[in-house]
């Protein structure tokens, strides 16, 4: 009992418990409007629900590790030596992921340094500079006549595939492909004039490989 007393006088006494706990609400909150403005305003392609998922206990694990190491310089050396160690194998498939995983760490390390209210400085900012170099700062025009074609198939001719498409549309952009035992997942950008070229397209994609999964998408959102 002696040492469970000592220990937790010397807790207490390099953290602040109620600094600790505004720091995980702060960091939870800010975690969380991350989150929301990632899925409603980001522009990647995969599973932003799923991808934001981690959000929250990312920025959590990072705000306990900067508190627990910032009051001992041996639990920081060992730190190190555990990173070394330890290897991130998320799959980011775009860069504009990172954007947000890199504003999640730097909450955690912010609130980690029992400094809140610069956190919450700094995401006031960065978010709306975020939107305005997503929405403004793209040389590219946007339309109202874009969609997302997502193809599963055997085949692995990535060209036929492509010039298929392009005899139908005005503009085709490969944006994701993944090539894996079970065959290849493409996903495309594409602007359509009328309906009857969709009909067209699943024709001749089909005449390519008759077991290809088709999936088309209307995104008007997209820039292009």
């Amino acid at each position: 009992m002696g040492r469970f007393e000592d220990y937790l006088n010397d807790f207490t006494s390099t953290i602040n418990i109620l600094d600790f706990i505004i720091n995980i609400l702060v960091a939870a909150l800010l975690a969380f409007i991350i989150k929301i403005f990632y899925v409603k305003f980001a522009t990647t392609f995969s599973n932003r629900e799923k991808f934001s998922s981690i959000f929250l206990p990312m920025a959590l694990s990072t705000l306990l590790i900067i508190t627990v190491v910032k009051a001992s310089i041996a639990l920081s050396l060992g730190l190190v030596g555990a990173l070394s160690i330890v290897r991130f194998r998320a799959a980011i498939k775009e860069p504009e992921e990172l954007t947000y995983i890199f504003l999640i760490i730097g909450i955690g390390l912010t609130c980690g340094a029992n400094k809140p209210m610069l956190a919450i400085a700094a995401i006031a900012l960065i978010l709306p500079l975020v939107y305005l170099n997503t929405r403004m700062g793209s040389r590219k025009v946007m339309t109202k006549d874009k969609l997302l074609i997502n193809i599963r198939t055997a085949s692995s001719d990535i060209d036929i595939i492509s010039n298929t498409l392009s005899s139908h549309l005005k503009y085709v952009e490969l944006k994701r492909m993944e090539d894996n035992n079970d065959g290849m997942f493409l996903t495309f950008v594409t602007q359509v004039e009328d309906v009857q070229a969709i009909s067209e397209i699943r024709k001749s994609l089909k005449s390519l490989d008759h077991n290809m999964q088709l999936t088309i998408i209307d995104q008007p959102e997209l820039i292009v």
